[in-house]
């Protein structure tokens, strides 16, 4: 277990930041999404191919049409999502020429990763300012695309619901330990 200290600003916003699931009713200020979409827009990217377009979903009524296709009604995933005053919805774009090379060569798509990189730094800069978020990837990727008129080749990567935690309460990470998770020098 490594020891963490008031030092270790960036560990304390990793423990900081997790899945919020209740919201209070308050508006998120507009400075403060852009704030996050900013974190997210400096985010490293394969060839700086910065492969992403945010969705903003603040409109109550287009957000609660939204959050109806993030639920399930059999499985007991993001009921929650109607509390949470904005969605951001990130919709993959293709990279740059040298990002497409590289993922063909290397048969990985880097937009994906590059999304999820660009994701977390939002997650990251919401938790600074004192905004909770959830990302979903559980959600009705047609009818999203349909309902925000996304174009139908687009993929939508990933909805993050952003707003104000119902409860101040960091609870306690449930995690691998180092040893289960670090290999040095080769697997075996």
């Amino acid at each position: 277990m490594i020891e963490t200290n008031s030092h270790n600003k960036f560990l304390d916003l990793v423990t900081k930041r997790q899945s919020v699931r209740a919201y209070l009713p308050e508006t998120v200020e507009i400075e403060r999404i852009l704030l996050c979409i900013e974190a997210a827009r400096l985010a490293p990217s394969a060839c700086n191919a910065q492969p992403w377009t945010f969705i903003v979903v603040n409109d109550k009524e287009e957000k609660n049409k939204l959050a109806d296709l993030t639920a399930n009604r059999l499985l007991p995933l993001n009921h929650f999502t109607k509390q949470a005053p904005v969605h951001i919805v990130i919709v993959v774009e293709a990279g740059n020429l040298t990002a497409k090379m590289g993922s063909v060569i290397k048969k990985k798509d880097f937009s994906w990763i590059d999304l999820g990189i660009a994701a977390e730094h939002f997650c990251l800069q919401a938790a600074e300012i004192g905004l909770g978020t959830c990302m979903l990837g559980w959600f009705k990727e047609e009818k999203v695309k349909e309902l925000l008129a996304i174009p139908s080749q687009k993929r939508v990567g990933l909805i993050i619901t952003l707003g104000y935690p119902a409860s101040e309460t960091i609870r306690p990470k449930q995690r691998k330990s180092l040893e289960k998770i670090i290999r040095w020098n080769s697997y075996a």
